[in-house]
């Protein structure tokens, strides 16, 4: 692994919200750890090379976005949460100029794609395990995201 790519691996890292990650190969150990503090690059090769040092990005306060509907929603308690099965980035559609796969009101089904995760350059399809309506987005989107993050709440049909 030359430097360029541990550098994008630290990008990465600060990037998708992971808190360590490590990997070794026969002469090459490096693990790196974020906690919005500095992070410590530690290197292991055959050759030695110095520590790269990087500061981990601040993570994104994101509002969760609002209802279009004037009445406040009452009791959530009535609804079902799609969480975030992988940490990730979250995206509404495939591409930037496709429609997004559902919006609030959008009954949905089980199987049925309501987003992608992209998660070390997969872009994981996320199905609805749960049928129903989108009452609310949680998440922006090309906003990274949590392990059981909640993503949608759905109204039961």
């Amino acid at each position: 692994m030359d430097i360029k790519q541990i550098q994008e691996l630290i990008k990465f890292v600060s990037r998708s919200g992971v808190n360590e990650v490590a990997i070794e190969q026969e002469d090459f150990k490096i693990t790196i750890k974020t906690n919005q503090t500095p992070t410590i690059v530690q290197a292991t090769v055959a050759a030695p090379i110095p520590p790269v040092a990087a500061v981990a990005a601040a993570p994104q306060v994101v509002a969760p976005t609002e209802s279009k509907s004037s009445a406040p929603v009452e009791d959530s308690s009535k609804y079902i949460t799609i969480k975030s099965p992988m940490i990730g980035t979250f995206y509404r559609s495939a591409s930037p100029d496709k429609p997004s796969f559902v919006n609030v009101g959008d009954e949905i089904s089980t199987g049925k794609v309501i987003c992608i995760i992209e998660a070390m350059k997969l872009f994981n399809e996320i199905e609805s395990e749960v049928s129903g309506r989108i009452v609310k987005v949680l998440v922006e989107n090309a906003s990274p995201v949590e392990y059981d993050q909640p993503l949608f709440l759905v109204e039961p049909i």
